[in-house]
């Protein structure tokens, strides 16, 4: 038992070996790469679901509202996306893995300029989501962060962070972690009370038709 735990530990001890080569070959440390994510991540929740349709991932940003502005909202849009791009780069994303967000941008460009359609496709394409997405995996699997936390809430990591600075308190980990999950945690309140009032409703709809019928019967 002993030795294959052995070969495990070397084998771990090897990988996360290779994830600070990559990190220092970049020149970046995990805390550095964390805190450029986060903000790739706030730049895309600007730019693409600012606004989100509750328990999805889908939304609207400032993208869709600026392609309301006939060809300059669209150019602007692109050049604001090419921000995300070049955090991609600064955390040492190869240019080929974001080939696949630079042409939706060129196509949320080109397809943005036709009135009302444009606008709506804006809302889907969401490139800047797509370049998160991409260096999502690569930091994943070139520096083995796999924490999300940051990128999820990155604005409420943010906050948390700088709590943690000037508390003890919000260092703990289930106060921590009770701060970050507030929006879901208020999300099965809401659910609940939706549940219970769609239960009273049915009951008293359930209630009347029974009335009815048992008036007519007499």
């Amino acid at each position: 038992m002993a030795k294959p735990f052995k070969t495990a530990l070397k084998t771990q001890t090897t990988v996360n070996n290779k994830f600070e080569e990559n990190l220092l070959k970049e020149g970046l440390s995990r805390q550095q790469v964390i805190k450029m994510e986060r903000s790739l991540a706030k730049f895309a929740n600007t730019m693409d679901s600012i606004v989100r349709i509750p328990f999805t991932k889908q939304g609207v940003g400032a993208d869709a509202a600026l392609s309301t502005i006939p060809v300059a909202g669209d150019v602007a849009g692109l050049l604001l996306t090419g921000y995300a791009f070049v955090l991609g780069r600064r955390l040492g994303v190869p240019l080929h893995k974001l080939t696949p967000a630079v042409k939706l941008a060129l196509i949320d460009l080109v397809v943005g300029v036709v009135p009302v359609v444009g606008t709506v496709m804006d809302i889907f394409l969401r490139p800047s989501r797509k370049t998160l997405e991409i260096v999502r995996d690569h930091l994943q699997d070139e520096y083995g962060i796999i924490e999300t936390a940051h990128i999820e809430r990155p604005f409420m990591h943010q906050a948390l962070q700088n709590k943690q600075q000037k508390s003890k308190f919000w260092r703990n980990p289930l106060v921590a972690w009770l701060y970050l999950h507030v929006p879901d945690i208020l999300g099965l309140i809401v659910l609940a009370l939706l549940a219970i009032a769609l239960w009273t409703l049915g009951s008293w709809f359930m209630d009347l038709v029974a009335n009815l019928v048992d008036s007519k019967s007499y």
